[in-house]
């Protein structure tokens, strides 16, 4: 697909309904199937990076929790009204 940057570069204008016509046209002679049909794939990569910082919380040690989780989870909450 050759996706980049969309904002550098690029049409400022739509572009023409005649000129996604002929590409059309084209792409279809150079790569259809004999039966007429186009098939095309493509792949998404997707990248994330990340490091730690000096001033990001660093964890607790085991065993050094306030609250119990299981309490947290046993605890019944009000029903919700039905606005």
């Amino acid at each position: 697909m050759g996706a980049t940057n969309i904002l550098v570069e690029r049409r400022r204008t739509p572009t023409r309904t005649t000129t996604m016509m002929r590409m059309a046209q084209i792409y279809t002679e150079r790569f259809s199937d004999p039966d007429g049909r186009i098939r095309a794939t493509f792949d998404v990569i997707w990248l994330s990076g990340w490091a730690p910082h000096a001033s990001q919380p660093k964890p607790l040690k085991p065993g050094s929790a306030t609250a119990s989780l299981e309490a947290a989870v046993k605890r019944r909450l009000p029903p919700a009204s039905g606005a």
